[in-house]
């Protein structure tokens, strides 16, 4: 069975090998794909003849993780150019697809086509951030790094600056930014699976956890790349059916991408209506007077309390005087118990709320006009100016940190050690740009469909017939979706609903009226986002401590098998951690995703490029360029990211340099990188005359070698 995706020979093969493996690829592949058309056809047949919705959750939960694990259990094996690298054997087109599958996170899947629902125009940042960094690693790193050969980023720092302090530093750095990123794709995985059968988030992680961990456990890297190219089928297939769909609803045109003109021109007259629409009005200024409340109690949070507690007392007495319904007691000693322990955690909930009460007083539920491309305005008053001013230098600051960001994810770089030459690693930076618009090209667009019929089917209609999926996702999480009738009218308004960026695209066929079976699709495809980039990442962490801290730095004289079974002991161990973090639900899925393209920015991108297009650049020079980046970046952080600044105690005020979001925190950390070794360089002695030769050996990379 494990031959189905090449055998345990490891190195690199010939041509006329290379050609059969691909034409075997193609057969397997065309094999999978219709048989997975198949699958949801005969689940959707089952629907129309009274299949449950839970019994179409856990077969797609089930069917999706025996899938992976099955293709991890086929590509197991123990031999370590396979287990690394996927034996140097994965052509371009299939490299291509899995590192779009690798790239195409929760973030990405869940997480994109939300924040342009919530945002609008502020969220093309991740779509040109992103973009801009595949440009980058074709042009930068991919085929220089290929020309290098070995198995991990560290690998690369230890060889080109000459020592293990480098690797170490790379090491570090490596498992920070995947754990980081990791944890995002797990707390996805947990959302997906509470949606798809009902159990608890915390359950649902640990379900996913099991098809993520066979995978990579069983196979590396080469089982990574054959689940990764079947979980793209799936995620794009489930991308696309939804979008398709509502175009063709609402324009007649099933072609998506070509109308997001035509419809953003419709959200901009609906957002004009609802701004000015009296029962809006009426629900906003509520809110403003629940803001003025709790700006009250603020100015003395103990007396306020204190307060609170004894009119809640004295309710819950008088109810038992008057010998009130049961339910009546019961819910007036539940608010009771509801109530702050003290003053500092009064303090903390009402500032939390009051900021809450402050975005629902503002139009469009605190959301800006889809197609306002900055908050402020450029020729209003001095506050106009620079808010305006701000907001701009927040959007370019975040597409330089996902540029450059993406050009040093070390689980995306990774891949590029797995073709067979430099040539295909060029090739497969091509091919990941395409499969990867696909998506990106369709978010957009999705986003403005889902806010057309938001505005225009949803709002106005009677609370007793809301649509079934609000109450669902209320369930599985009430600071994801929840709806309250503020004014007491009986029909729902845009202000009136709370609802996270993370559930726009699973939500969206329930929003489009499609059968639920699409809806389990669209899950599928977002585990299989989450899933497949949780591999590469598990995976680049586990090889960070096996190959590159036990084999290059402890024992060198390891056997392949030993090296092998402690990468697959340490990915176990890191996958229950990351887990165990997952669910504490530190933040929204897309911060954390950005905090970690910071933190591989400011640490990897000046060693890398330097390291290539700079011979002169010394060893300790780029380990204090390392440590100085991505310690500016995480002190940035620390101090000015709300969870982060919690768990660290944090008390100062928040200090925003220029304005600047936490998220965009590498926009220090790279340029502090990239002073700090090039002026150390200067003045410390060059490296040695094997460096420089190394240098020029990866400088130059023979097209038709490999």
């Amino acid at each position: 069975m494990a031959g189905l995706f090449g055998d345990d020979g490891g190195g690199v093969s010939n041509a006329a090998a290379n050609k059969a493996f691909k034409q075997n690829l193609n057969k397997i592949y065309k094999w999978y794909v219709g048989g997975f058309i198949a699958f949801v056809i005969v689940l959707g047949t089952l629907e129309q003849m009274g299949l449950s919705r839970e019994w179409i959750g856990y077969i797609f939960l089930l069917a999706t993780i025996g899938l992976y694990a099955g293709i991890g259990f086929m590509s197991r094996t123990n031999d370590a150019a396979e287990y690394y690298v996927a034996g140097r054997r994965v052509p371009a087109v299939y490299n291509g697809m899995a590192t779009g599958a690798d790239w195409m996170s929760a973030a990405s899947f869940i997480g994109m086509a939300g924040t342009l629902y919530l945002t609008g125009y502020g969220g093309l940042a991740f779509i040109m951030g992103w973009t801009g960094g595949y440009c980058l690693v074709a042009l930068f790193l991919a085929p220089y790094l290929r020309k290098f050969g070995q198995f991990t980023i560290p690998d690369f720092l230890g060889e080109r600056y000459g020592g293990n302090l480098a690797r170490f530093i790379g090491i570090f750095a490596a498992i920070l930014c995947s754990f980081t990123y990791v944890v995002a794709q797990i707390y996805g995985v947990g959302l997906i699976t509470s949606r798809l059968t009902g159990v608890a988030f915390e359950l649902g992680i640990f379900l996913g956890l099991g098809g993520i961990l066979v995978c990579s456990f069983l196979g590396g890297m080469r089982a990574v790349t054959w689940t990764q190219v079947a979980q793209y089928i799936v995620l794009i297939v489930a991308y696309m059916i939804p979008v398709v769909w509502l175009s063709v609803k609402q324009t007649s045109v099933p072609i998506p991408q070509a109308i997001y003109g035509f419809q953003l021109e419709k959200v901009t007259a609906a957002e004009k209506k609802l701004t000015n629409d009296p029962k809006e009005l009426e629900v906003r200024e509520i809110f403003k007077q629940r803001s003025a409340a709790l700006a009250e109690k603020l100015k003395d949070p103990a007396g306020a309390l204190a307060k609170d507690k004894a009119d809640a007392e004295k309710k819950v007495a008088d109810l038992k005087a008057a010998s009130a319904p049961a339910g009546e007691i019961a819910a007036a000693e539940k608010a009771l118990a509801g109530l702050p322990k003290d003053a500092a955690a009064a303090k903390a909930a009402w500032t939390r709320a009051k900021a809450a009460a402050d975005t629902k007083a503002r139009p469009l539920n605190g959301m800006p006009p889809h197609a306002q491309q900055f908050a402020g305005d450029p020729n209003g008053d001095a506050k106009a100016k620079e808010t305006f001013d701000t907001s701009r230098r927040n959007f370019l600051a975040l597409i330089f940190c996902l540029m450059v960001g993406t050009a040093a994810l070390p689980h995306i770089l990774m891949r590029y050690y797995t073709v067979p030459s430099v040539r295909e690693a060029r090739e497969s930076v091509t091919w990941s740009l395409f499969f990867i618009f696909l998506l990106y090209f369709t978010a957009p667009a999705l986003a403005v469909l889902v806010k057309y019929e938001v505005f225009t089917s949803l709002v106005g209609t009677p609370f007793d017939q809301l649509p079934a999926w609000i109450a669902s996702w209320a369930k599985v999480d009430p600071t994801l979706m929840s709806v309250t009738d503020v004014n007491k009218d009986g029909l729902f308004q845009l202000n009136e609903m709370s609802i996270g960026g993370d559930i726009i695209v699973l939500a969206t066929p329930e929003i489009g009226g499609l059968p639920y079976v699409i809806s389990g699709l669209v899950a599928a495809g977002g585990l299989a986002a989450a899933l497949s980039t949780a591999d590469g990442l598990l995976l680049t962490i586990a090889n960070a401590l096996s190959h590159d801290l036990y084999y290059k730095m402890i024992d060198p004289n390891a056997s392949t098998a030993r090296r092998v079974a402690i990468s697959k002991t340490l990915l176990l161990i890191v996958a229950l951690a990351a887990a165990y973090v997952a669910a504490q639900k530190p933040a929204d899925i897309l911060f954390l995703v950005s905090a970690a393209f910071s933190f591989a920015a400011a640490a990897f991108f000046p060693a890398l490029t330097l390291g290539i297009f700079w011979k002169r650049a010394t060893g300790i020079a780029a380990s204090l360029g390392m440590v100085a980046g991505l310690g500016v970046t995480f002190y940035y952080m620390v101090m000015n990211q709300p969870w982060l600044r919690s768990v660290f105690g944090v008390t100062s005020p928040v200090d925003l340099w220029w304005g600047i979001q936490p998220i965009s925190a590498g926009l220090f950390g790279v340029p502090v990188g990239f002073a700090v070794i090039i002026l150390v360089s200067l003045v410390t002695p060059a490296p040695s005359k094997k460096i420089q030769e190394l240098v020029e050996h990866v400088r130059y990379p023979n097209l038709v070698a490999r």
